[in-house]
């Protein structure tokens, strides 16, 4: 695509691929004119896990209710249109390249991070075409997280804080907790989802500190899968269109920021039509018909999941804890960044083998044979394979009768295959 060539350029204007504050992207925003003070009403969304589920889900609910969102997602699984959603539909390559154009004249070639000016290129996108809505998620973190240059947003929302991106949030809960809590503002409601104690104890204290008022699970608001209740009713909740438990949860958010909104236009009824039709590639999602598939033969099933840490891999463990129907086997790739054992553990004794692949096109992912040790301090059956293709031919190989097979641990080793099963994102 002609816009690969200026990504590409890109990637080159700051040495290190994360450098959180806000100097940079302020600095070019300024220069385009602060296109971030043009966007529709925006809700911005944190968290550690459901973060895009939420979006999602969201996204659903406004188109039910015939509204148009612009939606700013990270990462992308196959091509970098998905993050930026114009009137929900993928960005095309003239509006991308027009306002990938913008920014790099405007930026001068100072330096700045290909999140930070690929966000000012989403922002400066959404300016120019009219919306309803606008959905951000942070990149990482919040308080210093590039997007978190919107100063007046409608809504914020912060989904499950758990332990991920240590080096660069903190060790603790209550550390990360703290910098995701950045994005609330004065005045501006925040729903949040349900939290560990020590998080919900520090996103409190920052919203009381600069007057957020909060809607949180378990007092503000309640959902238990198929009920949603808060101040002002009771809502049914049909089953979510995202497959696994763990998206109950996010569905639940997602209502609940639809009624903190309080627009009349997002009813009961595009409530229910959201939360049922919405999709998001790369969660927990079945696979048939395509290249890798087809390896497996009749009566397999093939999975893919982008979840990569601890909570991550205790969702999965619960769904596979449904699966008694057939033996599961995983397939697992994993950047370097975090310890593969902390995903991993919570699935192990759901697991009837294991093999451990690299990452395609990752800057750092764990050894597939590390990998394969690590499952086998487990007590699993576990070794490496040169890429997903191989490790499914020889799980089906060995397999006395068809099983199921999940590949995970990576929303980049997602996103290679979804391309290589040839659906797209």
């Amino acid at each position: 695509m002609p816009s690969d060539a200026v990504l590409e350029r890109l990637t080159r204007l700051h040495p290190k691929l994360i450098d959180l504050g806000l100097d940079r992207i302020e600095r070019l925003l300024a220069a385009l004119d602060n296109p971030e003070r043009s966007l529709p009403p925006v809700v911005h969304v944190a968290g550690t896990n459901g973060k895009g589920s939420t979006i999602a889900f969201l996204k659903a609910i406004c188109e039910a209710a015939g509204l148009c969102a612009h939606v700013y997602v990270s990462p992308h699984l196959i091509r970098f249109e998905e993050r930026i959603a114009l009137r929900g539909r993928p960005i095309g390559q003239a509006p991308l390249e027009d306002a990938l154009a913008a920014c790099e004249t405007a930026n001068g070639g100072a330096p700045i991070t290909f999140f930070e000016i690929t966000t000012a290129a989403a922002f400066l996108a959404f300016s120019r075409a009219p919306a309803d809505i606008a959905l951000i998620e942070t990149g990482l973190g919040g308080r210093f997280d590039a997007t978190n240059v919107l100063a007046r947003p409608a809504l914020t929302v912060i989904t499950p804080v758990s332990r991920d991106h240590v080096h660069f949030l903190g060790e603790t809960i209550p550390e990360i907790a703290f910098e995701k809590a950045g994005i609330l503002k004065p005045g501006v409601p925040a729903v949040i989802g349900k939290q560990l104690p020590e998080a919900s104890a520090t996103i409190a204290a920052r919203a009381r500190e600069i007057g957020a008022p909060l809607r949180r699970h378990g007092a503000e608001w309640q959902c238990d899968g198929r009920s949603y209740r808060d101040g002002t009713g009771e809502l049914q909740i049909p089953p979510p269109g995202l497959a696994g438990a763990h998206q109950l949860e996010n569905a639940g958010i997602a209502v609940a920021a639809a009624r903190a909104l309080g627009w009349p236009v997002l009813d009961a009824n595009a409530i229910a039509a959201g939360i049922a039709g919405a999709s998001w590639p790369g969660r927990l999602q079945r696979l048939d018909g395509g290249r890798l598939s087809a390896r497996l033969g009749a009566g397999w099933e093939l999975w893919v999941d982008g979840g990569h840490n601890r909570a991550a891999g205790e969702a999965l463990a619960r769904v596979a804890g449904t699966w008694a129907d057939r033996k599961l086997h995983l397939v697992m790739g994993h950047l370097a960044v975090r310890p593969a054992a902390d995903f991993l553990a919570p699935l192990a004794p759901r697991i009837a083998s294991f093999r451990g692949v690299p990452v395609p096109g990752a800057y750092a992912c764990h050894d597939a044979e590390a990998l394969a040790e690590v499952a086998r301090g487990m007590g699993l059956t576990a070794s490496a394979s040169g890429d997903v293709a191989q490790a499914l031919d020889a799980i089906a190989a060995a397999a006395p009768a068809p099983a199921r097979v999940l590949v995970c641990g990576s929303l980049y080793l997602a996103g290679s295959v979804l391309a290589e099963e040839g659906v797209g994102a």
